[in-house]
């Protein structure tokens, strides 16, 4: 299944989705591209002293042999992976990893995006409508401006609804009051999948419960080597220990300790913010 793409990948495009935030990286390899299905993710290392991450696979050519990545700049790696462009390498690209998405053929499946999460999201959300799904995609961010993936889920998705914190596009308000209402109004809906921030993705499961849906969630634990040797992308689901690295990433959110992944992912905080502020200052910024 894992695929290492040698020589060191190319980025063949760079966009800038959202300036100083998000970019989009087009990168070329074949091996992975190949092999990749929804909800499977990489971890990719930009130099030899550098850390290993994770990313979702936002899209995949396996005719072109490309994979689609979009990052969020948050800390010093990805950071570092922001001042690469077109024709750079990225010196290792590990993957596919994880558990693709169990996709069936249900009828109707409500997509949620948040943030970053968008563009993970919009790879799932191809894969039930390639498998002859319909797809309802709702998406949402703080702004406008802020929004992603718009354009490639109304290719294929027969209704996107955008919501907005501060109401300057689709509905002001959260992604939840938009799948309540769904929900509300059809109780053919075959299943919810929520990526995003974990607020989001918990919000998502705590509506979604009484109506008995299946819902799916793609949890981003803290990772290091993504194999399941470490054991640091511990979560808990249905009381069990789980590894989101080779059990997951996806897992049914009605059974997700959200608290615990929350704190988890705080755990680090004081030494990320350290880390990212001396590479600031080693690069003049």
């Amino acid at each position: 299944m894992i695929e290492i793409s040698a020589p060191p990948a190319r980025i063949l495009a760079k966009e800038r989705l959202i300036p100083g935030q998000t970019s989009k990286l087009v990168i070329d390899a074949p091996h992975i591209a190949r092999k990749a299905r929804p909800g499977n993710f990489v971890i990719l290392r930009i130099a030899p002293e550098g850390e290993r991450i994770p990313l979702t696979i936002a899209d995949t050519d396996p005719e072109a042999g490309t994979v689609t990545i979009v990052y969020l700049v948050l800390g010093k790696t990805t950071a570092a992976l922001e001042q690469l462009g077109e024709g750079d390498t990225i010196l290792d690209l590990c993957g596919p990893l994880g558990k693709e998405t169990h996709i069936e053929k249900v009828g109707t499946v409500i997509c949620v995006g948040g943030g970053t999460g968008i563009a993970a999201m919009h790879h799932i959300a191809k894969g039930h409508h390639m498998a002859g799904n319909r797809v309802v995609a709702i998406v949402g961010a703080r702004s406008e401006n802020l929004l992603l993936f718009c354009d490639e889920l109304e290719s294929f998705c027969p209704e996107l609804e955008i919501c907005t914190d501060d109401g300057s596009c689709g509905h002001k308000g959260f992604v939840t009051d938009i799948l309540q209402k769904r929900l509300e109004e059809d109780s053919e809906i075959g299943e919810v999948v929520a990526v995003g921030p974990v607020p989001m993705m918990a919000a998502v499961a705590r509506v979604a419960k009484p109506f008995n849906v299946k819902t799916t969630v793609s949890l981003n634990s803290i990772m290091v080597d993504g194999i399941g040797m470490c054991g640091a992308c511990r979560v808990t689901v249905g009381g069990e220990t789980k590894f989101a690295c080779v059990d997951g990433p996806e897992f049914d959110g009605l059974q997700v300790d959200f608290n615990e992944l929350n704190k988890r992912l705080t755990a680090f905080k004081p030494q990320e913010a350290i880390s990212y502020e001396e590479w600031k200052k080693s690069h003049g910024q």
